[in-house]
């Protein structure tokens, strides 16, 4: 066949095609061709490693943290050496001495002709694999040791707890340091071992050092030594790990808690005593070997080992949990028990839980609460999870600002008086901006930062229900003081942004839209924060880092320009502290002329002895975080042993991470201090503005009282029997079966002369029943002293409900308001009717966060209620507040109004919320408004009175034909029940005409367009 005819089939035409391209390049060619190739992927690879590695770098340089990086990346470097040498040493050493030790006359067989054959075809590729198989695992070993690198740095700089585990009698810190680490080292070594191990058998079998042979399998002198020793160091080191597994029972789970049982310490732990001893003794018969010259008293000893292993590892075990432990177990598991509720209660901070007997009063009196005068008016009604919306028509001026979907509960002091407040920042949101506005100069160089903070009383409200604010506006106005607003790190802030400039250049940023006169305030970041970008090579190294040409060939950057990035305070933080796992949900904080975000940053362990695991994810899951786009729960895997350890604050300015050390006595933050040395400012460096700001974490106390649900037992009987455990109760404001969150809110206990700032959060029994089980808080106020937290803070408080007296619980409580006939003082209409007559106008009744309050010597239940109208622009108002104190519940459009109804028409305190009678005047108006004349303002309200007059007749005419058809429906008269429901519709439809509205109903038409200019 000549060049020119077509190959007939799919070989010919491979080998054709071959030909052709060695024919136009020859073999020298090709093979440059795929050098070529090669050097190009391997430049790129690095390029991006370069990249990545040196923009690190320079951000870490930029916060003051480079000696973070230097020990993150030395010790990974060090880690992936270690690993690499490790296991690519061993298996090149083990090719190596079985191609040295290889027979040089090999016996004359079948057998071994055909595999002469074999080593003529590999003998070419033989140097090249010497380097290339080992060359793999140790790439593949050496990275997964990078992984490792926490575990060696805690091993080098461990600390003593000053405590010992009750069965081995060792410091706690053998276990959460050293054991993780010899474990690991363990386990490399195994891995190596089994790796050389097969190599070494693979070379001797292709090199004549193993054969088979018709009456077995026969090795050389040199291969039976090479393979003994290996086998005996590879169950040499087995022995250690069964010595090391005794250790591991301190943290197994077993069917009621984790840590050593009875079966453990009376089974396990001899078991793997014994096993190590026995691998001790095989390993000594795989070295005999090297003298008695066969493999017979070896395999026999190793397959004593492994029936040993199942015997005494896992059936002996099995025997005596089921014929010895399970007949007696309370009894025999008693004195572990205590050991884990001891350990537990230690290793979560929970030893010290004041628990209470408390038996709460249903009857209501006036006057009830005139003990409670001042908790009263901190009870919060403004609802952070409902109210963002309020907060983005209100606050939010253009599309391109936004608010996160839960806002922050925070206190501040506002003429000389501390108020409960709810804030959020007016972050950045670029996908509002007008999609003809979007390209790479105003994502990355125009849009780059929100602009202020909203921040609202949390017990107030104005009398159409919006949230009074005490900080508002732009420019900002308000209580907080002078600050700097703008928001260039929170946490929806752009992934990158190029900001700064020359002192003569043109201000680029938009600022903030003017609302009185029109256009944009445009300024230039001024900054320290970020990395500069101005050079050429940091221009490329961003490039290649975010795949981005725009850094090279962008006119608009100048030397002065300084790149934003990694700008979430959760990302700086856990970026900044690699060892820490960071609270899922930061808050803003107005101190010093600036916004921090506070940031709270935990230690945690898994090898606490005998402390219960649990997983961080599961117990910090709950009816917000599921919900919200701005909450994260805690991804740290099991634990069993955690710590408030540091908190940190990211300034929304320059993106400074400051860390100061929570709890200086923790020995896990000990140990990375010393790490780190430098990086964690102690605890008196904490200034007072800051300090009375900070509050015990919600992560931590959902953690807690997970466990708590449990571990409020410390009889170990009664934990054993499990007929006192507790469950939290799902929320019912929402009516999603995820837990209900817990509420920061300013109670008093009973032990307590006044309220305190508090986490708070109800339990219920476990099983069917919702009647409440306990209610528990926890003082979240660090207090304002500089550098020292308030001896208050973290104490536990439990008000256990006894026993034998039903209380209602959250759930019953909803179920309650849900049916509720109770009428309103001021409305005059029933709760039934407020909720049926909004819904059916086309609103959406928004429940809020149901509080719990030990008042009055009872419980008091309060639940604001919020309105939204129908329509794309349209947001929650808070329109009614409900409570309940025994078995009576009362409503009313104030929370004044409602516990003067619940309490016989004095409640004896003043909740605050009725004084609002409109919204708070702002401190600075648009120069084209005016007041209205006077002649004009009376007859508006004239208006306004005929106006009042008609829909009080029609909502009047609303109730009548309402229970007119409640009426008929009971009957089964359901002509008369449409007919009733007509007119029940007309008369709506009359007051909403007479409030100058339109009936409408749930619209579907699309949002309007932004009008906004630039």
């Amino acid at each position: 066949m000549t060049s020119s005819d077509e190959p007939a089939g799919g070989d010919e035409r491979d080998e054709h095609e071959s030909r052709i391209v060695v024919r136009r390049f020859g073999p020298s060619g090709a093979r440059r061709v795929v050098i070529v190739a090669a050097a190009i992927v391997a430049i790129l690879v690095l390029a991006q490693v370069w990249a990545n590695v040196w923009t690190n770098q320079l951000w870490f340089q930029s916060i003051g943290y480079s000696s973070v990086f230097r020990t993150e990346y030395l010790t990974k470097a060090t880690m992936f050496v270690g690993g690499a040498v490790l296991c690519g040493g061993l298996i090149w050493l083990s090719m190596w001495l079985a191609y040295r030790q290889r027979p040089i006359y090999a016996p004359t067989t079948a057998e071994l002709d055909s595999m002469d054959r074999y080593r003529e075809a590999i003998e070419p590729f033989r140097r090249a694999s010497f380097w290339l198989v080992p060359g793999v695992f140790a790439l593949f070993t050496g990275s997964a040791a990078i992984g490792q690198w926490k575990v060696a740095l805690l091993w080098l700089n461990r600390q003593s707890f000053g405590v010992k585990d009750p069965e081995f009698h060792k410091d706690i810190g053998f276990f959460v340091f050293t054991l993780p680490w010899l474990q690991v080292v363990v386990g490399f070594l195994t891995m190596a071992l089994i790796l050389s191990l097969v190599s070494a058998a693979v070379m001797h079998y292709l090199y004549g050092g193993i054969s088979l042979r018709e009456r077995g399998v026969h090795t050389t002198g040199s291969a039976r030594v090479h393979l003994s020793l290996l086998l005996a160091a590879l169950v040499l080191v087995r022995a250690v790990a069964y010595w090391l597994g005794r250790y591991d029972q301190t943290t197994t789970d077993n069917s009621l808690f984790t840590g050593v049982d009875y079966t453990a310490q009376h089974a396990v732990l001899p078991a793997k005593a014994m096993l190590a001893g026995a691998a001790v003794i095989c390993a000594a018969l795989f070295v005999a070997t090297i003298w008695t010259r066969t493999w017979r008293l070896p395999v026999v000893g190793l397959a004593l080992l492994i029936v040993c292993a199942l015997v005494l590892g896992a059936i002996y075990p099995a025997l005596v949990s089921r014929f010895k432990v399970r007949p007696n177990e309370q009894a025999l598991q008693s004195p572990y028990i205590s050991r884990n509720i001891k350990a537990t209660k230690k290793a979560y901070g929970l030893d010290k839980v004041k628990v209470t007997s408390y038996t709460p009063t249903k009857k209501t009196s006036a006057g009830q609460l005139a003990q409670d005068a001042e908790t009263v008016p901190g009870i919060r009604l403004v609802d952070p999870s409902i109210v963002s919306p309020t907060f983005r028509q209100l606050q939010g001026t253009r599309n391109y600002y936004q608010f996160g979907n839960t806002l922050d509960v925070d206190r501040y002091k506002v003429g000389g008086k501390t108020e409960d407040t709810v804030i959020g920042v007016r972050e950045l949101d670029l996908s509002g901006v007008p999609g003809s506005q979007r390209n790479w100069v105003n994502d990355h160089m125009v849009y780059t930062h929100g602009f202020g903070v909203v921040a609202a009383y949390g017990n107030e409200r104005t009398d159409d229900g919006q949230p009074v604010f005490m900080e508002s506006d732009i420019p900002p106005v308000g209580k907080l003081g002078d600050f700097e607003p703008r928001i260039y790190f929170g946490e929806s802030s752009p992934r990158f942004s190029i900001v700064g400039g020359t002192a003569d250049s043109p201000k680029r940023e938009l600022d903030y839209p003017r609302t009185s006169s029109g256009g944009e305030q445009r300024t230039t970041y001024g900054g320290d924060g970020g990395v500069g970008v101005g050079s050429w090579n940091r221009k490329l190294a961003y490039a290649v880092k975010y795949h981005d040409l725009n850094f090279l060939f962008s006119g608009s950057i100048n030397p002065d320009s300084r790149v934003l990035d990694t700008r979430n305070p959760v990302d700086r933080v856990k970026k900044a502290a690699p060892w820490l796992t960071v609270d899922g949900d930061p808050y803003p904080v107005v101190e010093g002329g600036h916004v921090q975000w506070v940031v709270d940053g935990y230690t945690t362990s898994a090898h606490y002895p005998n402390s219960e695991l649990q997983s961080l994810g599961n117990a910090t899951t709950d009816a917000l975080t599921t919900s919200s786009d701005n909450l994260r729960n805690l991804a740290g895997g099991r634990v069993n042993y955690i710590r408030n350890s540091v908190k940190a604050t990211v300034d929304a300015y320059t993106g400074q991470v400051t860390m100061y050390a929570w709890d200086d006595k923790d020995p896990v933050l000990k140990a990375w201090r010393s790490a780190f040395p430098g990086t964690v400012k102690p605890m008196s460096k904490i200034p007072s503005g800051l300090m009375s700001h900070l509050r015990y974490p919600e992560d931590l106390f959902k953690v807690q009282r997970e466990l708590l649900t449990k571990y409020h037992v410390t009889d170990p009987g009664q934990f054993f029997q499990g007929n006192d455990q507790w469950q939290i109760p799902t929320d019912p404001a929402r009516g999603n079966r995820e837990q209900q969150p817990p509420y920061y809110l300013s109670v008093a206990m009973p032990d307590q002369n006044s309220p305190t700032f508090s986490l708070t959060s109800t339990f219920i029994p476990t099983g069917d029943r919702q009647n409440l089980a306990a209610f528990m808080t926890v003082d979240a106020d660090a207090g304002s002293m500089p550098g020292k937290k308030s001896s208050g803070y973290g104490t536990f408080r439990i008000l256990e409900m006894p026993r034998n007296v039903t209380v209602k619980g959250p759930g019953q409580f909803q179920n309650d308001i849900n049916s509720s006939q109770a009428v309103s003082p001021t409305t005059k209409q029933t709760l039934a009717q407020f909720l049926t007559y909004n819904k059916q106008v086309g609103s959406e009744v928004q429940e809020g966060n149901l509080l719990t309050l030990p008042v009055g010597g009872g419980l008091l239940y309060v639940e604001p209620i919020y309105v939204k109208a129908a329509g794309n622009t349209s947001f929650p108002l808070l329109k009614a507040v409900v409570v309940g104190f025994g078995d009576k519940l009362a409503w009313d459009t104030t929370l004044d109004g409602a516990l003067n109804e619940l309490f016989g028409g004095d409640s004896g305190a003043s909740a605050g919320d009725s004084g609002q009678s409109k919204a708070p005047e702002k401190k600075s108006k648009s120069p084209s408004s005016s007041p209205s004349s006077p002649s004009s303002s009376s007859k508006s309200s004239k208006s306004s009175k005929e106006q009042s007059a008609e829909v009080r007749e029609a909502l009047a005419d609303a109730n009548k034909w309402y229970a007119q058809g409640e009426k008929d429906l009971k009957k089964g008269d359901f002509a008369a029940y449409g007919k009733d429901q007509k007119k029940l519709k007309a008369a709506i439809k009359r007051a909403i005409e007479a409030q100058g509205g339109t009936p409408s109903t749930p619209s579907s038409s699309p949002a309007p367009k932004s009008t906004d200019k630039k």
